[in-house]
C-alpha cells in the first residue's frame, strides 16, 4: 500500500514542478501562447487536484498506526496545490493587465517592474515557508516513528516478561518433579534393599 502512495507522490512532484514551471511564464508570453499555457496550466491543476484525491483514497487503506505521517504528508501537498492555486490566479492577472494595457496603447512598464518585484518577494517568502513546513513535516514524522518505536519496545518488554513468568513456572514444576522422581527413587530402594535382606536370611 505505501509503495503505491510513493508512486503517487512521485507523480504529484512532477506535476507540480511542470505547473510551476508553466505559471511562472504566463507573465512572459503574449497572445495566442499565453491563452494557450493558461489552459495547459488549468488542466495540470485539475490532473493535480484529482491525483490528490487518489492518495486520500489510498491513506485511508493504510493501517492506522501508520496513517498519521501520510496524512501529514497530504496536508502539506494541499497547503503546496492552494499555493500553486493563488500563483496562476496572481499571473492571470498579470495576463489580463497586459492586455489592457495593449488595448489602451499604454506599456505599463513601471506597474510591470512593480508586480515583477513583488512576484519576486512572494516567491522568497513562499520558498523560505516550504523550507520551514518540510522541517515541520520531517519532525512531525520522526516522532511518529519514535512513538511506534516505543510501542514496539513495550511490546517486546511484555513478550520478554511473560515469557520469563513461564520460564519460572517451568522451573517450579521441574522442582517439584524432581522431588517426586527422588522421593520414588528411595521408596525404590529401600524396598530393594529390603528385599535382599530377606533373601540372605
Amino acid at each position: 500500500m505505501s509503495s503505491d502512495f510513493e508512486g503517487y507522490e512521485q507523480d504529484f512532484a512532477v506535476l507540480t514542478a511542470e505547473i510551476t514551471g508553466r505559471i511562472g511564464k504566463v507573465p512572459k508570453l503574449l497572445g495566442d501562447e499565453k491563452k494557450q499555457m493558461v489552459a495547459n496550466v488549468e488542466k495540470q491543476l485539475e490532473e493535480a487536484r484529482e491525483l490528490l484525491e487518489q492518495m486520500e483514497l489510498e491513506v485511508r487503506e493504510i493501517p492506522a498506526q501508520s496513517r498519521g505521517m501520510y496524512s501529514s504528508r497530504m496536508r502539506s501537498y494541499k497547503q503546496e496545490i492552494g499555493k500553486l492555486e493563488a500563483d496562476f490566479k496572481r499571473s492571470r492577472i498579470a495576463y489580463s493587465d497586459e492586455v489592457r494595457n495593449e488595448l489602451l496603447g499604454d506599456d505599463g512598464n513601471s506597474s510591470e517592474n512593480q508586480r515583477a518585484h513583488l512576484l519576486d518577494n512572494t516567491e522568497r517568502l513562499e520558498r523560505s515557508s516550504r523550507r520551514l513546513e518540510a522541517g515541520y513535516q520531517i519532525a512531525v514524522e520522526t516522532e511518529q516513528i519514535g512513538q511506534e518505536m516505543l510501542e514496539n519496545l513495550s511490546q517486546d518488554r511484555e513478550k520478554i516478561q511473560r515469557s520469563r513468568e513461564r520460564l519460572r513456572e517451568t522451573d517450579a514444576n521441574l522442582g517439584k518433579s524432581s522431588r517426586i522422581l527422588t522421593g520414588m527413587l528411595r521408596s525404590a530402594l529401600s524396598g530393594f534393599h529390603l528385599t535382599i535382606t530377606f533373601s540372605s536370611d
